[in-house]
């Protein structure tokens, strides 16, 4: 499919730099062998549309038998979202959802009230040396759906929208933009694509959403005459219009946004709530572990082991 011929590219320059509203340079922690970028949650900025969590995993390299392995623990009031660039990641959740995701595709999980789940390197992968790349993003849930039963969507590579033309090439992960619409059923305003640039190539950001962030995973990018290198993700005043250029080695973005939210959200640890008693509640069902007597069970086939509830 073609570029969307209704957008106009623009000139970087017909902006001044004061259109980015926030400038996030994320903080990193090492986790065992790979490292993790975190730009979301931020001091100076919560969230972009819906989303109030955003990770970079990696790039890592492994060694044959070694992976990832993050053990059974409890989620509420979000939905998280598994996109990779390298690896694969083998989900299991409590709604009986047994998955193994690879590059290009998508896993989608509201927990809603309450669900569990664990990723780990597949036994596939760990046979021989394996590499992990992606991001892990969360997004709040709407007062109105905190408690809807949890679900699990997993779409393929090529189910997922693809604009093409001219250097530039769009992968509609979640939401609606550029005329499109990805598969995945959505509870609130939202667009999430993958976006890969070549050297000087030109970007205009959906101009139908309230909230547009830009994280760059790779290159770099000019707006306004200003370069920023990957790493780096930025914020945009509503309103304007927004086109970004790629550098001299190109880039890869992902571009992220939708509806602001009306009303604040608490998080810790898993767990993101319109109010500190949603919390509360979830953390004491979980430290219980009664398992299927409430809101948490365990998957189904990733059972002997799970992550406690931090003290």
């Amino acid at each position: 499919m073609s570029w969307n011929p209704a957008l106009e590219p623009g000139c970087p320059d017909d902006i001044g730099i004061d259109a980015i509203e926030t400038l996030i340079v994320p903080r990193s922690r090492d986790l065992g062998g790979f490292e993790v970028r975190r730009a979301l949650p931020a001091p100076q900025r919560q969230m972009v549309g819906p989303f109030i969590f955003f990770d970079q995993a990696g790039p890592a390299e492994m060694l044959t038998g070694q992976g990832v392995d993050v053990r059974p623990h409890p989620h509420i009031g979000l939905g998280t979202v598994t996109y990779l660039y390298r690896g694969d990641f083998h989900h299991r959740d409590s709604t009986g959802a047994d998955q193994i995701i690879t590059p290009g595709a998508l896993n989608w999980m509201v927990a809603g009230r309450g669900v569990t789940h664990s990723e780990r390197t597949s036994a596939a992968a760990r046979s021989g040396p394996n590499s992990l790349f992606g991001i892990q993003t969360w997004l709040a849930l709407p007062a109105a759906q905190e408690d809807v039963a949890p679900t699990f969507e997993h779409h393929g590579k090529d189910t997922l929208p693809m604009i093409e033309d001219r250097g530039v090439s769009v992968r509609l992960i979640l939401g609606h933009a550029y005329g499109e619409a990805a598969p995945a059923k959505m509870l609130s305003d939202t667009f999430y694509a993958d976006v890969t640039l070549e050297p000087g190539c030109r970007l205009p950001m959906p101009d139908d959403h309230e909230d547009r962030g830009i994280y760059i995973v790779g290159g770099s990018i000019s707006i306004a005459g200003q370069d920023f290198a990957k790493g780096q993700m930025m914020v945009f005043r509503p309103g304007d219009p927004i086109t970004v250029a790629a550098g001299g080695e190109g880039a890869r973005l992902m571009i992220l946004g939708g509806a602001t939210f009306n009303e604040p959200r608490y998080i810790w640890w898993n767990f993101v709530a319109s109010s500190k008693e949603r919390i509360e509640e979830a953390k004491a069902e979980w430290r219980a572990a009664q398992w299927g007597k409430g809101r948490f069970d365990l998957p189904v086939d990733d059972r002997d082991e799970f992550i406690p509830v931090p003290d």
